[in-house]
């Protein structure tokens, strides 16, 4: 048998395997989406961006 891989996609470095699901209010999704749309990222990469800004806070 040949070493072949299937095609597909790659596998990542650092695979998201734990998912989050999370209530917002009307509020906190305006702040979430303004943020987006600033920063010209997806909702979830806005959401582990403010995660990781919570890694140094006490």
């Amino acid at each position: 048998m040949s070493d072949k891989r299937k095609p597909g996609r790659p596998f990542s470095e650092n695979p998201k395997s734990v998912k989050l699901t999370v209530r917002i209010d009307a509020e906190e999704a305006s702040i979430l989406d303004d943020y987006c749309i600033r920063a010209d990222v997806s909702r979830a990469d806005g959401v582990r961006t403010a995660i990781k800004g919570l890694k140094d806070k006490k």
